[in-house]
């Protein structure tokens, strides 16, 4: 009896899925919605090392040696979808999406055709500014992607593969979802079908609210596999008043790193179930040290969240503003404290490339930020200075060298390095081809790396 309650349930549950009628929901909302066109410069030598070169080398291995070939500039086009936010023309769409446009333009339902101006950009939260002139555009009304639930029915309008307000729907599949720490955002979760040419475009919720920011799918073949990725427009609109008003968006500090809890931590700190943020590390002078936290603390709320996962806290200290208060309640050696504090600014990174870089120029793939006082001081016992690496793209030639997030480069090429800006010379100075020393100090250790430049 009981095993044919739940059939019936699943199957009635499903049928209103299936049922869920969006066509004047589509109708609606389209007019707010557009294509972005994207025109960017891009040099030959460009093309063939993001197409061809890593892909053969990881069969060839060194073995492979591409010939030298004059670095034309080429035109390359790519596409996206935004939205209209207000009736004077902001609109919003995927820092990825316009990253690098030498000319951005956008299409209307009507084939109305503008001329696009960035007004910010945000590669950590994947938010982008956009305006066109003119007015009584028609904005789409913005909901609170606090409030949705798991398993409502939501929809997607944009561009997949340039066929222009495709609609796709789908469910919530998850809230929260986090990706790395250099993400910014917890991502809203569903099963609507995305695919290249949807990043930017609106999810919107049954009531035509504007929930999120269609942003990624996670895909082993490049296409759709049941697993979309969006921005909660709550944090997306707190991105798009400080672009519009500030021109830059600015973060909040705490200074830890915390990891997730699994069953067996949870026995050892002898929590009941595994749950709440480890602190692994504590930067020294930072607010956290500031309000008493150390390495081993786990911190089980902040600001009257519960925290379950590492995530948790980190969404929450992404979403806050340098200055805010905050009260953590922390177990420590079995006991539980309350602790409270106030957040600092976050250090900023830069990207690691050359002065007036060229196409053809080195590009080590890297982001890096410059020490604070105290992780300059520490470093300076041992009578170095450097820069901290946050991040490290796969294929760039820093990670096929082997530098990892979280290394100090001391050195580049026989060039000391003291501050971020000091990488950009050192870069300009690097051979075309061959093989220069980065001198890097891993978790307080010294070491020397030889980066191979083909």
């Amino acid at each position: 009896m009981v095993a044919g309650m739940s059939v019936a349930t699943t199957q009635t549950a499903q049928a209103a899925v299936a049922t869920t009628d969006f066509s004047n929901l589509v109708q609606q909302v389209t007019p707010g919605v557009a294509r972005v066109n994207v025109t960017k410069t891009v040099s030959e030598a460009e093309l063939a090392q993001a197409q061809t070169a890593e892909l053969l080398r990881q069969f060839f291995g060194d073995r492979l040696r591409i010939p030298d070939r004059a670095a034309t500039p080429a035109i390359e086009h790519a596409y996206g979808t935004a939205f209209f936010i207000t009736s004077n023309g902001y609109m919003l769409t995927n820092h990825h999406v316009v990253e690098g446009a030498d000319k951005i333009t956008v299409t209307l339902n009507d084939r109305t055709e503008l001329d696009a101006t960035l007004v910010g950009s945000d590669e950590r939260s994947d938010v982008a500014v956009l305006k066109v002139t003119g007015s009584q555009f028609p904005a789409l009304p913005i909901g609170d992607s606090n409030i949705i639930r798991v398993g409502e029915p939501v929809l997607a309008i944009g561009s997949p593969f340039g066929f222009d307000y495709s609609a796709s729907a789908g469910i919530v599949s998850a809230k929260s979802r986090s990706f790395s720490r250099e993400t910014s955002v917890p991502f809203i979760q569903t099963d609507v079908a995305l695919n290249p040419g949807n990043s930017g475009g609106p999810l919107f919720n049954q009531r035509g609210e504007v929930i999120g920011i269609n942003s990624r799918i996670f895909s082993g073949t490049g296409g759709y596999m049941g697993l979309s990725f969006s921005i909660p427009i709550d944090a997306a609109m707190d991105i798009y008043e400080q672009l519009k008003n500030n021109g830059e968006v600015t973060r909040a500090y705490l200074g830890i790193y915390p990891q997730d809890i699994d069953r067996n931590l949870a026995e050892v700190y002898k929590l009941a179930r595994p749950q709440g943020a480890l602190l692994t590390r504590v930067s020294p002078d930072s607010p956290a040290q500031k309000a008493g936290l150390k390495s081993g603390d786990i911190i089980l709320q902040y600001n009257d969240n519960k925290i379950m996962r590492a995530s948790d806290l980190l969404n929450l200290i992404n979403r806050a503003k340098p200055n805010d208060k905050f009260r953590a309640q922390v177990q420590r050696d079995g006991k539980q404290l309350t602790v409270s504090g106030t957040l600092s600014h976050a250090p900023s990174d830069v990207q690691a490339e050359g002065q007036n870089q060229q196409d053809d120029e080195v590009r080590l793939g890297l982001r890096l930020r410059n020490l604070t006082p105290d992780e300059q001081a520490e470093l300076a016992t041992d009578g170095k200075t450097g820069v901290l690496v946050t991040a490290v793209e796969p294929t760039g030639l820093a990670a096929r060298s082997g530098i990892l997030a979280g290394d100090v480069i001391t050195n580049l090429h026989q060039k000391p390095i003291r501050k971020a800006t000091d990488i950009a010379d050192a870069i300009s100075s690097l051979p075309k081809k061959g093989v220069v020393t980065i001198e890097i100090m891993r978790q307080g250790i010294p070491a020397i790396i030889g980066l191979r430049i083909d």
